[in-house]
């Protein structure tokens, strides 16, 4: 079954993200969802909680503040503020349409499993929401091209719309690192291998204590045809279809015959 086509006119929509309240890519999508849709609404952490994944609060309490008109903080984790944000802020209709980021950086291959983004845009997912992870790409050592993120992210929602949505399907978009006119297309494409945390820096701290350090290298190809990875740094736009359904099927017959 598939969620019907959005119409613009009378959709209500929430922003999450994982970089929090005051990150440029929220500032930007919120623009970009204004410009789209009639009724947006922003809860977003209080803090930055990038690589923070689908983590939940659970062991202590959380804090919902203003911070503006249809604005909000909680000083939690991204799937933290989609859960507060449809069960209470929204909870008179619950939005028809979240959208997590704009996350500064990628969220590819592996790096998905990570990512506060992705896990925003997982829980409205779960919560029978058609949701949305949007990511853009920056070079090394320079700013994030938020004019690309614009242009290109507003193309693809507004395309959305007319998507008869799977349910159980939440979609990952990319962004490549280039100018928005040197954006090649769009291309749907498939998980592709980018893993972090193959190498650690050992060390020790001024108590003697010896520590780890998680690096920022990443195993990654990019040349693999059809994958994320290979459209974003050939200048595409990346839209990867997520399942939330984790079972392998077809291990499930071998199993059964092993276990009878």
């Amino acid at each position: 079954m598939a969620h019907p086509a959005l119409d613009p006119a009378t959709a209500r929509v929430l922003i999450s993200n994982d970089d929090g309240i005051h990150a440029p890519g929220l500032k930007v999508l919120e623009k970009v969802a204004r410009r789209l849709f009639r009724e947006v609404w922003v809860v977003a952490p209080e803090s930055e909680q990038s690589a923070a994944s689908h983590s939940l609060t659970m062991r202590r309490p959380l804090y919902l503040r203003p911070a503006g008109r249809r604005r909000f903080t909680v000083d939690g984790t991204p799937t933290d503020c989609v859960l507060i944000a449809i069960h209470q802020v929204l909870k008179d209709r619950p939005p028809d349409l979240v959208l997590s980021g704009i996350n500064r950086g990628g969220n590819l291959g592996e790096d998905a499993t990570y990512s506060g983004t992705v896990a925003a845009a997982m829980e409205g997912t779960l919560l029978g929401i058609r949701s949305v992870a949007l990511s853009q790409l920056y070079a090394d050592g320079g700013e994030a091209p938020w004019a690309t993120a614009d242009r290109w992210c507003e193309e693809v929602i507004r395309r959305l719309s007319d998507f008869e949505w799977p349910k159980g399907v939440l979609l990952n978009v990319n962004i490549p690192a280039v100018s928005a006119a040197e954006v090649l297309g769009i291309e749907i494409t498939r998980q592709g291998r980018h893993k972090i945390g193959g190498t650690m820096i050992e060390g020790v701290d001024p108590r003697g204590k010896p520590y780890f350090w998680i690096a920022g290298e990443r195993q990654q190809d990019k040349g693999l045809a059809g994958t994320d990875l290979a459209a974003v740094h050939a200048g595409a736009v990346s839209i990867t279809p997520f399942c939330l359904e984790l079972t392998h099927k077809a291990s499930m017959g071998a199993l059964a015959a092993l276990f009878r």
